[in-house]
């Protein structure tokens, strides 16, 4: 396997992850009562969306092809969410999950980082990253606020 195709397939997993964390938003923002949470959450969400984007976009033009399907792995975490959280939840059990996924996502994309990138692909997870750690800081000061 190429270097390039090495690194689109590791785009590839940073691009899944983030459509994972959009998939559980949805989950999470559907059961938030307090609306202020849930603009903020909203927010989080839609710098997801942007990630994908950009992923795609940036895939495209390496010459890749961007895995846009939520895969069977995805399906799973998104089933797992919706176990953990439970029938009767508060708003600050579901920050505490949504904290626990993107936790669980800027770990996914240091290992990625840590990989066998260029310059510009490695720039870009970097990116995301700093995106995705911002989003737990914002979502631990709401729990703060709870």
């Amino acid at each position: 396997m190429s270097d390039k195709s090495k690194t689109i397939k590791a785009l590839n997993e940073l691009l899944q992850g983030e459509y994972m964390a959009v998939e559980s938003f949805n989950n999470f923002i559907s059961r938030i009562e307090d609306e202020k949470i849930k603009r903020e959450v909203q927010g989080i969400q839609q710098q997801h969306r942007s990630n994908i984007e950009k992923l795609a976009v940036y895939i495209q033009n390496m010459g890749g092809q961007p895995d846009e399907n939520l895969g069977f792995k995805g399906k799973m975490g998104d089933l797992k969410v919706n176990m953990d959280l439970g029938f009767k939840t508060d708003d600050a059990e579901i920050i505490k999950k949504a904290i626990e996924g993107e936790t669980r996502g800027v770990n996914m994309a240091e290992k990625i980082l840590r990989g066998n990138l260029d310059d510009e692909s490695r720039d870009l997870v970097g990116e995301i990253l700093q995106k995705d750690r911002m989003a737990i800081r914002k979502l631990k000061n709401l729990v703060k606020q709870k």
